[in-house]
């Protein structure tokens, strides 16, 4: 998936929705130590940005170059470029040592990565006991019982255009493999079900719309899924382009630690 995402890595800023503050505090009431947390594919740092609150220094990675040029700025925060040539023991030493790792975090993204190599990585790195995994995705866009239709038809037409890991994401992460300890926030095969609130602009929306990979990649190959006329039916279910909504984005959360 390198490089999927960086056509649009300057609309992840305003489009996407911004984690739970409660999200971190419920992590972090879970890891024994504060001292290093490390996001996973981190993309603009939204996800970085929120472990900062609990953890002296938190690592933000990411394959991505164009996505980190629009990483957030944080003291406590350090973005790296990890190209998919790294080996596990140079990102090993990129992140810190062995069993050295307080909270892991993958915000919207594992369902990417190469599971198996990944996970023995998470293992090396998490800190046992007292280390917590945690990944998250979302899904769908509550907006209203007149807009929800709209939104349904459109994402219809970009099922043919979406990678095929995307199932993971569309199934709520209910069918990712997660071979980790349950702490009381999601397992394997029951993924805790979250609601990310968000006051959205009709323009932010449209921008959300426009960073999916899929329509992206429909663009690339001549389909323009988000024409004139399809954006006038979304403003018209929306009330107008100056209406400011109240949102919610279903959210899936799996967390837990190593097993041992």
């Amino acid at each position: 998936m390198a490089g999927l995402f960086d056509k649009q890595a300057d609309l992840y800023l305003d489009a996407r929705p911004d984690y739970p503050a409660k999200w971190y505090s419920m992590l972090a009431e879970r890891t024994l130590h504060h001292s290093l947390a490390w996001d996973v594919g981190t993309g603009n740092g939204q996800a970085a940005i929120g472990a900062a609150d609990h953890y002296e220094q938190v690592i933000g990675t990411d394959v991505s170059l164009a996505q980190l040029k629009n990483a957030i700025p944080h003291l406590r925060v350090r973005y790296i470029h990890t190209p998919l040539a790294l080996s596990e023991n140079e990102l090993v030493s990129l992140i810190g040592v062995e069993n050295s790792v307080d909270l892991i975090t993958v915000a919207q993204a594992v369902h990417w990565f190469d599971l198996p190599n990944f996970y023995s990585l998470v293992t090396r790195l998490l800190r046992t006991p007292g280390g917590v995994f945690a990944v998250w995705c979302y899904n769908d866009i509550v907006v209203s019982p007149t807009f929800d239709p709209v939104m349904k038809r459109f994402h219809d037409t970009t099922l043919p255009f979406w990678n095929p890991n995307i199932r993971h994401v569309f199934a709520g992460y209910r069918e990712l493999p997660f071979p980790f300890e349950n702490i009381g926030l999601g397992s394997e095969g029951q993924p805790l079900e979250l609601d990310i609130p968000k006051k959205l602009s009709f323009q932010g929306f449209v921008n959300m719309l426009r960073s999916w990979s899929a329509v992206v990649t429909a663009k690339d190959q001549g389909v323009d899924l988000l024409s004139e006329k399809v954006v006038r039916e979304f403003e018209r279910a929306w009330g107008g382009p100056s209406l400011v909504r109240s949102v919610a984005y279903k959210a899936f959360m799996l967390a837990g630690k190593v097993k041992v």
